[in-house]
């Protein structure tokens, strides 16, 4: 009882959207290109939001919120970043509507034209650093390692949920310190936080590397990333971390005075991930059953289904099904117990297989006879060894964190497995493009630097250098595609 999903191996995009939907993640919005996220979906980014703010907290940030609207002249400051973003800006230029003469509607009041027209926040560097020019003018006035949750708005012509919409949420933090090494090891910091929380919370392997100039964040002196491998064979970049080295500090005139009494521009970072972080979820760990969820971010860890004939069988049932919820509960597992009376048995088991919960407990008044109950996880597909287990009543509350700790393990295993299955090295340009159009993955390949070799390989194969993996090893080869010298391999993919 899959609810019909498309099988991933006939059309995995068709399986993505359906699943998103069927799953009660989100929807499409009346608003093109927008997105409405379901209170299940939103719950898991709840618990994303909590922990990536812990750990934030835990390095030294603080939360701070600053405005939606962006003066157009901010964003005109820094070349290269206006250049990155122009194409995307949502522009407001009006601030009052009113009732056509005609009757015919609401107009726009051509009397009510902004003196200048703000920019809806795709990003928020350039107001972010017109403020740290007041807030900065000593050395003890730094760092400053603020975050901010936030919503942007980047357009987008053709969208897809979670991945790719016009307005999304994250988050994104700013920081300014006293030395170019300060801002480069919180760069790093950073990236190993992101890292940290995809490996432990999401169960999903990632690959810490820096980006080419041609993929870099506009305006940033580098762009470190995470990128993840989905199980269609395409990449996605999971978070980046950026140095932006004192560009945005020159462009704001943000200096600073020295312990020695100098005067200098101040150092910056910026790092941010967003519900793109709910795609990869979904298509790294999911089945043609539906979701797979990783305990540490399911909402629902445990699901208690009661099996009964009658009202008399129905309340036993319940009243053990209190006791094991409460014991879970002190474990602080969190437990629903789906006793509607409107949907049988079966269907309950597929609607919580297809949303994920990691563990589901049957429990009906013949097991209670028994001192026995059904115990099923969610990581292992049904049908197959492992999926399922009869236990002892009384130590099924017991054994549920370490069958939790497991699954969570076991999603990371096999998503690790997956992954290096799918890394596979290319030393000619003929191997490299067939690897991508009949295996897919990581493409570990030579490359000559330039980025006109890097556009004519994105244009002749839809393939680009997601990472140069940090801890590379050089190693002395030649280009595929040019020929010319190259000193170390990095990684191409097709990607989202």
């Amino acid at each position: 009882m899959s609810k019909g999903l498309t099988k991933r191996s006939e059309d995995y995009s068709a399986w993505y959207n359906e699943l998103v939907k069927k799953a009660d993640l989100a929807e499409h919005s009346p608003i093109k290109g927008c997105m409405i996220i379901k209170p299940y979906g939103y719950s898991i980014w709840e618990k994303m939001q909590a922990e990536l703010d812990r750990m934030f907290k835990a390095t030294g940030h603080s939360n701070a919120y600053f405005p939606i609207f962006i003066p157009k002249s901010y964003l005109s400051k820094e070349a290269k970043h206006v250049e990155g973003f122009a194409k995307e800006c949502a522009v407001v230029t009006h601030y009052r509507l009113k009732n056509a003469e005609d009757g015919s509607g609401v107009i726009v009041d051509p009397d009510a034209k902004l003196d200048e027209e703000l920019i809806v926040r795709p990003t928020s560097e350039t107001v972010i650093w017109n403020t740290y020019k007041s807030w900065i003018q000593s050395y003890r006035d730094l760092p400053i390692l603020l975050n901010q949750w936030a919503n942007v708005v980047r357009w987008e012509m053709r969208t897809r949920l979670f991945l790719r919409t016009t307005e999304f949420l994250w988050q994104e933090g700013h920081t300014a310190h006293a030395t170019r090494q300060e801002a480069i090891q919180e760069t790093e910091q950073m990236l190993d936080v992101y890292a940290d929380f995809a490996e432990r919370c999401m169960a999903l392997p990632v690959i810490k590397g820096i980006k080419t100039p041609n993929e870099r964040f506009a305006g940033a002196e580098e762009t470190y990333c995470i990128e993840a491998l989905m199980q269609d064979g395409k990449a996605l970049q999971a978070g980046t971390s950026h140095f932006l080295g004192q560009n945005f500090a020159q462009a704001f005139d943000v200096k600073f005075a020295t312990k020695e009494g100098g005067l200098e521009y101040v150092w910056g970072t910026s790092w941010g991930v967003s519900t793109r972080l709910m795609g990869a979820l979904i298509m790294a760990h999911s089945d043609d059953n539906g979701l797979v969820l990783p305990p540490k971010l399911a909402p629902i860890q445990v699901v208690i289904v009661p099996i009964y004939r009658t009202d008399e069988e129905l309340e036993r049932v319940s009243q053990k099904v209190q006791e094991i919820k409460k014991d879970l509960e002190a474990l602080n597992i969190s437990v629903k117990y789906d006793d509607r009376d409107t949907y049988k048995p079966g269907f309950k088991f597929a609607d919580w297989e297809l949303k994920g919960v990691p563990v589901r407990l049957a429990l009906g008044a013949r097991d209670l006879e028994n001192n026995s109950i059904e115990v099923v996880r969610r990581d292992i597909e049904r049908g197959e060894e492992g999926a399922k287990q009869i236990v002892s009543i009384d130590e099924v509350a017991g054994m549920v964190p370490a069958l939790l700790d497991e699954i969570q393990t076991n999603i990371y295993q096999k998503a690790l497995q997956y992954r290096r299955d799918n890394i596979t090295t290319a030393n000619s340009y003929e191997d490299f493009k067939r690897i991508l159009d009949e295996k897919g993955g990581f493409v570990s390949a030579h490359w000559d630097g330039t980025p006109e070799t890097e556009d004519k390989i994105k244009e002749e194969t839809k393939a680009t250098i997601r990472c140069i993996p940090l801890g590379n090893e050089l190693e002395d080869g030649t280009c595929i595609y040019s020929g010319k010298p190259s000193t170390q391999r990095v990684l191409f993919a097709r990607a989202y």
